[in-house]
Protein backbone atom coordinates (compact mmCIF):
# COMPACT_ATOMS: atom_id res chain seq x y z
CA UNK A 1 0.00 0.00 0.00
CA UNK A 2 1.01 3.62 -0.89
CA UNK A 3 1.23 6.34 1.08
CA UNK A 4 -1.52 7.80 -0.92
CA UNK A 5 -3.77 5.02 -0.51
CA UNK A 6 -3.77 5.30 3.67
CA UNK A 7 -7.24 6.03 4.96
CA UNK A 8 -8.22 9.75 6.86
CA UNK A 9 -8.62 8.20 10.35
CA UNK A 10 -4.40 6.90 10.29
CA UNK A 11 -2.43 10.34 10.58
CA UNK A 12 -0.55 10.70 13.32
CA UNK A 13 -2.21 12.31 17.19
CA UNK A 14 -0.83 14.69 19.54
CA UNK A 15 2.66 16.08 20.04
CA UNK A 16 4.14 13.27 17.91
CA UNK A 17 1.72 13.36 15.12
CA UNK A 18 2.35 17.32 14.75
CA UNK A 19 5.71 17.96 15.36
CA UNK A 20 7.29 14.61 14.38
CA UNK A 21 9.30 12.05 16.49
CA UNK A 22 12.85 13.89 15.66
CA UNK A 23 12.94 16.34 18.81
CA UNK A 24 12.58 15.13 21.87
CA UNK A 25 14.19 18.89 23.01
CA UNK A 26 11.17 20.49 21.21
CA UNK A 27 8.67 18.51 22.95
CA UNK A 28 9.80 20.01 26.35
CA UNK A 29 10.18 23.19 25.41
CA UNK A 30 6.49 23.02 24.72
CA UNK A 31 4.98 20.81 27.40
CA UNK A 32 7.14 23.69 30.15
CA UNK A 33 5.79 26.62 28.00
CA UNK A 34 2.04 25.16 28.47
CA UNK A 35 3.04 24.75 32.56
CA UNK A 36 3.99 28.26 33.02
CA UNK A 37 0.85 29.35 30.74
CA UNK A 38 -1.19 27.91 33.40
CA UNK A 39 0.92 29.25 36.42
CA UNK A 40 0.92 32.72 35.43
CA UNK A 41 -3.01 32.44 34.99
CA UNK A 42 -3.67 30.60 38.26
CA UNK A 43 -1.28 33.48 39.79
CA UNK A 44 -3.17 36.58 38.40
CA UNK A 45 -6.65 35.04 39.39
CA UNK A 46 -5.30 35.33 42.47
CA UNK A 47 -4.19 38.56 42.90
CA UNK A 48 -7.71 40.13 42.01
CA UNK A 49 -10.58 37.68 42.80
CA UNK A 50 -9.15 34.98 45.49
CA UNK A 51 -11.63 34.05 47.94
CA UNK A 52 -10.93 35.50 51.98
CA UNK A 53 -8.77 33.68 53.78
CA UNK A 54 -9.98 32.37 57.28
CA UNK A 55 -8.05 32.64 60.10
CA UNK A 56 -4.98 34.80 57.90
CA UNK A 57 -3.72 38.14 56.92
CA UNK A 58 -5.20 38.95 53.61
CA UNK A 59 -3.31 40.47 51.09
CA UNK A 60 -3.50 44.10 50.58
CA UNK A 61 -5.33 45.63 47.36
CA UNK A 62 -5.53 48.78 45.42
CA UNK A 63 -8.92 48.51 44.30
CA UNK A 64 -12.03 48.82 46.88
CA UNK A 65 -14.09 45.53 47.30
CA UNK A 66 -17.30 46.11 46.51
CA UNK A 67 -20.28 44.10 48.31
CA UNK A 68 -23.83 44.84 46.80
CA UNK A 69 -26.93 43.61 47.85
CA UNK A 70 -30.49 44.04 47.34
CA UNK A 71 -32.05 42.28 50.56
CA UNK A 72 -35.20 43.85 52.19
CA UNK A 73 -36.07 44.17 56.04
CA UNK A 74 -37.00 41.29 58.29
CA UNK A 75 -38.70 41.37 61.50
CA UNK A 76 -36.26 38.50 62.62
CA UNK A 77 -32.77 38.38 64.03
CA UNK A 78 -31.20 37.91 61.09
CA UNK A 79 -31.31 39.08 57.36
CA UNK A 80 -31.98 42.41 55.54
CA UNK A 81 -28.15 43.37 55.77
CA UNK A 82 -25.66 43.02 52.82
CA UNK A 83 -23.16 41.67 55.61
CA UNK A 84 -23.26 40.57 59.61
CA UNK A 85 -20.30 39.80 61.17
CA UNK A 86 -20.59 39.19 64.90
CA UNK A 87 -18.41 37.41 67.98
CA UNK A 88 -19.54 34.90 70.24
CA UNK A 89 -17.16 35.61 72.76
CA UNK A 90 -17.71 37.49 76.04
CA UNK A 91 -15.07 39.68 75.61
CA UNK A 92 -16.85 41.65 72.05
CA UNK A 93 -15.23 42.50 69.20
CA UNK A 94 -17.65 42.08 66.43
CA UNK A 95 -15.40 44.60 63.57
CA UNK A 96 -12.52 47.19 63.94
CA UNK A 97 -12.07 49.72 61.06
CA UNK A 98 -8.60 51.37 61.41
CA UNK A 99 -7.03 54.18 58.92
CA UNK A 100 -4.98 56.82 58.68
CA UNK A 101 -6.85 59.61 57.53
CA UNK A 102 -5.77 63.09 57.89
CA UNK A 103 -7.73 66.08 58.78
CA UNK A 104 -11.34 67.20 56.97
CA UNK A 105 -13.11 64.32 56.26
CA UNK A 106 -15.24 63.31 53.09
CA UNK A 107 -16.16 66.87 52.51
CA UNK A 108 -12.38 68.26 52.51
CA UNK A 109 -11.03 69.35 48.89
CA UNK A 110 -9.70 67.06 48.20
CA UNK A 111 -11.45 64.40 50.70
CA UNK A 112 -9.66 62.57 53.43
CA UNK A 113 -12.40 60.04 53.98
CA UNK A 114 -12.97 58.86 57.64
CA UNK A 115 -12.31 55.60 58.92
CA UNK A 116 -16.17 54.77 58.78
CA UNK A 117 -18.73 56.17 56.88
CA UNK A 118 -22.65 55.44 56.91
CA UNK A 119 -24.21 57.29 53.90
CA UNK A 120 -28.05 56.65 53.82
CA UNK A 121 -29.41 57.90 50.61
CA UNK A 122 -32.68 57.98 51.74
CA UNK A 123 -34.75 59.64 54.17
CA UNK A 124 -33.52 57.04 57.16
CA UNK A 125 -31.35 56.32 59.91
CA UNK A 126 -27.53 56.59 58.90
CA UNK A 127 -26.62 54.72 61.79
CA UNK A 128 -28.03 53.46 65.52
CA UNK A 129 -25.80 52.28 68.10
CA UNK A 130 -27.88 50.02 70.46
CA UNK A 131 -26.29 48.54 73.88
CA UNK A 132 -29.01 46.21 74.75
CA UNK A 133 -28.48 45.62 78.08
CA UNK A 134 -25.78 48.38 79.13
CA UNK A 135 -25.81 51.55 81.48
CA UNK A 136 -23.43 53.68 78.71
CA UNK A 137 -23.90 53.20 75.35
CA UNK A 138 -19.98 53.54 74.26
CA UNK A 139 -17.10 56.01 74.06
CA UNK A 140 -16.38 59.09 72.11
CA UNK A 141 -12.43 59.99 72.56
CA UNK A 142 -10.66 62.53 71.13
CA UNK A 143 -6.82 63.13 71.79
CA UNK A 144 -5.97 64.06 74.82
CA UNK A 145 -9.27 65.67 75.35
CA UNK A 146 -9.78 68.85 76.88
CA UNK A 147 -11.36 72.45 75.60
CA UNK A 148 -9.24 72.17 72.49
CA UNK A 149 -11.08 69.05 71.40
CA UNK A 150 -14.52 68.76 70.17
CA UNK A 151 -16.78 65.12 70.71
CA UNK A 152 -18.48 65.45 67.34
CA UNK A 153 -20.04 68.63 65.05
CA UNK A 154 -23.20 69.00 63.55
CA UNK A 155 -25.33 71.52 61.62
CA UNK A 156 -28.39 70.48 63.10
CA UNK A 157 -29.65 72.67 65.49
CA UNK A 158 -33.00 71.45 66.54
CA UNK A 159 -33.42 69.99 70.50
CA UNK A 160 -31.85 66.43 70.53
CA UNK A 161 -34.93 64.48 71.98
CA UNK A 162 -33.78 62.59 75.55
CA UNK A 163 -29.97 64.52 75.67
CA UNK A 164 -30.33 66.50 78.39
CA UNK A 165 -28.19 70.14 78.12
CA UNK A 166 -30.16 71.27 81.93
CA UNK A 167 -28.23 68.61 84.04
CA UNK A 168 -24.40 68.36 85.45
CA UNK A 169 -24.29 64.69 87.20
CA UNK A 170 -28.06 64.96 87.53
CA UNK A 171 -28.46 68.75 88.99
CA UNK A 172 -29.93 71.57 87.84
CA UNK A 173 -28.14 74.92 87.30
CA UNK A 174 -29.90 76.12 90.53
CA UNK A 175 -28.32 73.30 92.97
CA UNK A 176 -24.99 74.93 91.88
CA UNK A 177 -25.73 78.44 93.23
CA UNK A 178 -23.81 79.93 96.25
CA UNK A 179 -25.24 80.04 99.82
CA UNK A 180 -25.69 83.81 98.77
CA UNK A 181 -26.49 83.73 95.50
CA UNK A 182 -29.78 83.96 93.86
CA UNK A 183 -30.91 82.11 90.34
CA UNK A 184 -30.17 84.18 87.25
CA UNK A 185 -33.61 85.14 85.41
CA UNK A 186 -33.60 87.48 82.05
CA UNK A 187 -36.73 88.79 82.81
CA UNK A 188 -35.48 90.13 86.33
CA UNK A 189 -32.47 92.33 87.32
CA UNK A 190 -31.28 91.45 90.62
CA UNK A 191 -34.26 90.05 91.57
CA UNK A 192 -36.53 92.33 90.63
CA UNK A 193 -39.23 92.70 88.27
CA UNK A 194 -39.14 95.28 85.61
CA UNK A 195 -42.31 97.21 86.99
CA UNK A 196 -40.04 97.94 90.11
CA UNK A 197 -37.95 100.59 88.40
CA UNK A 198 -38.93 103.43 86.57
CA UNK A 199 -38.97 103.71 82.98
CA UNK A 200 -38.16 106.53 80.45
CA UNK A 201 -40.91 108.83 79.97
CA UNK A 202 -42.42 107.86 84.04
CA UNK A 203 -43.46 111.47 85.61
CA UNK A 204 -44.06 110.61 89.34
CA UNK A 205 -44.77 113.00 91.60
CA UNK A 206 -45.87 113.71 95.71
CA UNK A 207 -47.52 116.61 97.55
CA UNK A 208 -46.28 116.49 101.10
CA UNK A 209 -48.37 119.23 103.82
CA UNK A 210 -46.57 120.57 106.63
CA UNK A 211 -47.08 117.40 108.89
CA UNK A 212 -45.17 115.21 106.88
CA UNK A 213 -48.67 113.88 105.31
CA UNK A 214 -47.93 112.81 101.10
CA UNK A 215 -51.85 114.33 99.96
CA UNK A 216 -51.56 113.70 96.55
CA UNK A 217 -49.25 111.03 94.52
CA UNK A 218 -48.24 109.18 91.58
CA UNK A 219 -46.00 106.48 92.66
CA UNK A 220 -45.44 107.54 95.93
CA UNK A 221 -46.52 105.61 99.82
CA UNK A 222 -49.06 107.87 101.76
CA UNK A 223 -46.45 109.49 104.50
CA UNK A 224 -43.38 110.84 104.78
CA UNK A 225 -40.71 110.79 107.55
CA UNK A 226 -39.98 113.91 108.48
CA UNK A 227 -37.22 115.39 110.80
CA UNK A 228 -38.24 118.62 112.23
CA UNK A 229 -35.30 120.05 113.63
CA UNK A 230 -33.96 119.33 110.38
CA UNK A 231 -37.07 120.22 108.05
CA UNK A 232 -36.32 117.23 106.28
CA UNK A 233 -38.52 115.08 104.60
CA UNK A 234 -37.85 111.59 103.06
CA UNK A 235 -40.56 110.49 100.44
CA UNK A 236 -40.66 106.47 99.34
CA UNK A 237 -41.90 105.68 95.99
CA UNK A 238 -42.74 102.60 94.51
CA UNK A 239 -40.23 102.31 91.74
CA UNK A 240 -36.36 102.34 91.64
CA UNK A 241 -36.17 106.65 90.88
CA UNK A 242 -32.45 106.08 91.12
CA UNK A 243 -31.29 107.32 87.72
CA UNK A 244 -34.25 109.53 87.66
CA UNK A 245 -34.04 113.99 87.92
CA UNK A 246 -35.51 115.32 90.98
CA UNK A 247 -37.39 118.73 91.19
CA UNK A 248 -38.87 120.12 94.95
CA UNK A 249 -40.73 123.32 94.71
CA UNK A 250 -42.62 125.00 97.93
CA UNK A 251 -46.49 124.87 97.75
CA UNK A 252 -47.50 127.70 100.30
CA UNK A 253 -49.14 130.92 100.24
CA UNK A 254 -46.48 131.96 102.65
CA UNK A 255 -43.33 134.18 100.75
CA UNK A 256 -40.47 131.81 100.57
CA UNK A 257 -38.18 133.85 98.64
CA UNK A 258 -35.18 132.78 101.35
CA UNK A 259 -36.13 129.20 101.16
CA UNK A 260 -34.18 126.47 99.43
CA UNK A 261 -34.83 122.76 99.09
CA UNK A 262 -32.32 119.69 98.15
CA UNK A 263 -33.01 116.81 96.72
CA UNK A 264 -31.13 114.01 96.75
CA UNK A 265 -31.90 110.17 96.47
CA UNK A 266 -30.79 108.55 100.03
CA UNK A 267 -31.66 104.49 99.71
CA UNK A 268 -29.90 101.49 98.18
CA UNK A 269 -32.73 100.54 96.17
CA UNK A 270 -33.23 103.70 95.01
CA UNK A 271 -36.79 104.05 96.15
CA UNK A 272 -36.47 106.95 98.53
CA UNK A 273 -35.86 110.45 97.70
CA UNK A 274 -34.75 112.68 100.79
CA UNK A 275 -36.28 116.96 100.67
CA UNK A 276 -34.07 119.03 102.67
CA UNK A 277 -35.30 122.67 103.46
CA UNK A 278 -32.94 125.45 104.35
CA UNK A 279 -33.17 129.32 104.08
CA UNK A 280 -33.40 132.51 105.64
CA UNK A 281 -34.48 132.89 108.04
CA UNK A 282 -34.55 128.85 109.01
CA UNK A 283 -37.71 127.45 108.77
CA UNK A 284 -39.80 126.12 112.22
CA UNK A 285 -41.72 123.74 111.01
CA UNK A 286 -41.22 122.03 107.16
CA UNK A 287 -42.75 123.80 104.27
CA UNK A 288 -45.31 122.07 102.17
CA UNK A 289 -43.63 120.97 98.63
CA UNK A 290 -44.34 119.54 95.53
CA UNK A 291 -42.04 116.90 94.31
CA UNK A 292 -41.51 115.92 90.89
CA UNK A 293 -39.57 112.82 89.29
CA UNK A 294 -38.98 112.55 85.43
CA UNK A 295 -37.29 109.68 84.06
Amino acid sequence: MSKHDQQPDEPRRGLRGRFGTGSVRTRNVIAATGILAIGVTATGFAATGSPLLQGKRNGTTSAETEIIANINSTNGPTGGYSTRQSNLSSTGGGAVYGCRSTAGGSAAIPPTNPCLRANNLSTGYAFEFNASNGLTAGLITVGKGGDATKPFTTNATGVATGLNADRVDGKNATDFLGATEKATDSAKLGGQEPAAFAQAGDFLFAAVDATGKVTASRGGTATAAVTPATTTATVTFTKDVSKCSFTATPNTATATSGLSLAVSSVTADGKQVRVDEAGTPTPAVLVPFHLQVIC
